[in-house]
């Protein structure tokens, strides 16, 4: 009896601080709007939801007893909420229709856990904890998720047997709690608790909710892949979330989350340990406050020229994978794309796709776990978001996947097709996803196969690029020829430097990687790419001279203008990116120059030459072994900034205001 007697006044104690905390929070308030909806709503309702929106900390602080059921016996919590919120809805009279206390169904949304490693689930670590019933945080990047499906939220039974009292009312209601299976809430063999008859439900006062399936896997598993260039399709193992409700459609593939929620242990086909999400957080990425000391230093050196600083960075960069010096254009333009890709571009169109001239695309599958819903599987595109997907020789893919890269880049969208037939639904679905990375390729135009096929090219400086369909070529922003023949990438540095990697495969063979090291770049990287760039007077008049002189020397009366109406966006991205690498928030004349070379470098290997004569090597006219050298190179930019302004004079005139068309 004294057991019994402390439950009722744990429990009456309890209750009186879960009224203190609505009032304290604001919840009451909020449960009373609610209230006030269902309440003015002309529909009948078996079941009253509302969310309670809890604080831990908060309620751990007004009373420890309450705030350890929060945590640890959430169901039990959310009874006591139930109570509350049952004496508050008939001492205020806020919902006429309301008869019992198990039409009110309460979900708390916890704010956050407590930052100890009992309240952790690592999906790298094992075994996981799917007994307990109480709430873990856990953090993942999403891989796959389902299209969107019903499912029971709550449901009015009545006995069979007309003479029982139970015939009528609401006293059988059942709703979904974290954890259960459809068949948990709605099923044929529950029996009346006075007479023992069958319950049958009133399907009228079925409600329904919305519930989506994803997967997850730990940033582990991703970093481990990184770089990692297969043809071949796989897989990682991941971990199950289920989204009712408010959280569906809250996460979308290639994101990093952070997931509140209850393990539970889904028996179909298989057992499977499942997430039922309660609050969903998006990881922001850490941005870095600065830069590394020795590039302080390098930034500090070479403050006096707006082009030194990008060059030195080219010239050292992946010194651990070619020597430096070599292949400087292709590293100064993989720099550019990484700092100008980031998830962070509300413009799509930002990223920097380079083609040197990854079979992946979203797999549509049946969903496991037998809900009638489709999982779609993510690809490298989607799961690269923020950096770079690597799709490897072009050449090597079918024309079907070319057509399909082609419209994934120009449209910065993946679309999946869902036919209905085959997945047990009356009529197709479409689901788009965005894609918020960059591609880079190349096409092998020196292996055997190839070389007895290259057509012999009419225009001066033009390339043959006849492997790829003309379209797609045009999609990426940069072409950049990387023969090892030519005088800008000496073969002879490049061999010494791979026979020492053979013999001392971890060793540092030059200063600079001692200096400079990866880790230093990834915060250069990292501190660059989330830079708020803005253009100059100066460098905006600059990039629409040279677009519309280089549209108009560029545009015949047969095929009209070879200049795409992307261009003008692409020589916008290069410039924020060539500042962005400088570390400079305002993109100046010097930015363009830049920009303009490597664009018009690329158009002269599409289209060939125009009186804008660009040198292969004009980025990087010369070695850049000494000061003197790095003086040499600002002297010859300058000089082709210089020709670049006397050719926006000459074939742009008006730049400053432009007419209607222009």
């Amino acid at each position: 009896r004294r057991v019994i007697d402390y439950e009722k006044m744990s429990n009456l104690k309890m209750k009186e601080a879960a009224l203190v905390y609505l009032d304290r929070s604001g919840g009451l308030q909020k449960f009373i709007d609610d209230c006030k909806y269902y309440n003015d709503s002309k529909q009948s309702y078996a079941v009253y939801r509302f969310n309670i929106l809890i604080n831990p900390s908060e309620v751990v602080e007004l009373d420890a007893e309450l705030g350890n059921h929060i945590l640890h016996q959430p169901l039990k919590a959310a009874q006591v909420f139930q109570s509350v919120c049952f004496i508050a809805v008939k001492t205020l009279s806020l919902i006429g229709q309301l008869q019992t206390e198990t039409q009110i169904n309460i979900v708390l949304k916890l704010t956050h856990l407590p930052p100890l490693p009992s309240y952790s689930l690592d999906l790298s670590e094992f075994p996981l904890d799917y007994t307990s019933e109480r709430f873990y945080m856990m953090q993942g990047i999403v891989i796959a998720m389902t299209t969107v499906t019903k499912y029971t939220q709550g449901a009015r039974f009545l006995c069979s047997d007309e003479a029982c009292p139970l015939s009528k009312g609401f006293q059988y209601i059942r709703v979904h709690v974290p954890g259960a299976t459809e068949s948990a809430t709605v099923r044929n063999d529950f029996l009346c608790n006075l007479c023992s008859s069958s319950l049958q439900e009133d399907r009228k006062f079925r409600v329904l909710g919305d519930k989506q399936i994803v997967e997850i896997i730990t940033t582990k598993a991703l970093h481990a892949f990184q770089g990692y260039s297969n043809n071949q399709p796989f897989r990682f193992q991941s971990l199950t979330i289920f989204l009712r409700d408010e959280s569906v459609n809250k996460m979308n593939i290639g994101n990093e989350y952070k997931i509140i929620g209850i393990p539970t242990c889904v028996k179909t086909s298989q057992t499977t340990v499942c997430i039922e999400a309660n609050n969903i957080t998006f990881c922001n990425p850490k941005v870095p406050s600065g830069i590394s000391d020795h590039f302080r230093r390098l930034l500090s050196l070479t403050s006096g020229s707006c082009w030194k600083f990008t060059a030195i960075l080219a010239n050292i960069f992946a010194s651990q994978i070619v020597p430096p010096g070599t292949y400087n254009l292709l590293k100064l333009c993989l720099l550019m794309s990484l700092v100008q890709t980031s998830d962070r571009n509300k413009e799509l169109e930002d990223c920097l796709d380079i083609l040197i001239i990854t079979s992946d695309t979203l797999l549509v599958d049946r969903n496991k776990y037998g809900t009638g819903a489709v999982s779609i599987q993510a690809g490298s595109a989607l799961l690269a978001k923020g950096g770079i997907c690597f799709i490897g020789d072009l050449a090597s893919y079918k024309k079907d996947k070319l057509e399909q890269l082609q419209s994934v880049v120009e449209s910065r969208s993946i679309t999946v097709y869902i036919p209905g037939k085959k997945f047990g639904d009356d009529s197709d679905q479409q689901m788009t996803f965005p894609v918020q990375c960059s591609f880079w390729s190349f096409v092998d135009m020196d292996s055997s196969s190839r070389r007895n096929t290259q057509k012999i090219n009419a225009l001066i400086g033009q390339m043959d690029c006849s492997l790829i369909p003309a379209n797609l070529v045009e999609a990426f922003v940069l072409l950049i020829n990387c023969s090892e023949s030519s005088p800008c990438h000496p073969l002879l540095p490049t061999v010494q430097h791979t026979l020492k990697k053979a013999i001392d495969p971890e060793g540092l063979l030059y200063i600079a990687s001692k200096q400079f090291t990866t880790e230093d770049f990834e915060k250069l990287l990292a501190f660059a790419k989330n830079l708020k760039v803005e253009f100059s007077l100066e460098a905006e008049r600059m990039i629409h001279g040279y677009y519309l002189a280089s549209r108009r020397i560029r545009t015949d009366s047969v095929c009209g203008s070879k200049l795409s109406a992307s261009a003008l966006k692409y020589l916008v991205s290069l410039s924020e990116a060539h500042a962005r690498l400088n570390l400079r928030n305002k993109v100046l004349k010097e930015d363009v120059l830049i920009a303009a070379l490597l664009f018009e470098t690329s158009l002269t290997l599409k289209y060939g030459a125009t009186v804008f004569c660009v040198a292969p090597n004009a980025v990087f006219p010369f070695e850049l072994y000494n000061e003197e050298n790095l003086e040499q190179r600002d002297m010859y930019l300058t000089q082709y900034q210089q020709q670049l302004q006397q050719f926006i004079a000459t074939y742009g005139p008006g730049t400053a205001i432009f007419t209607s068309d222009e």
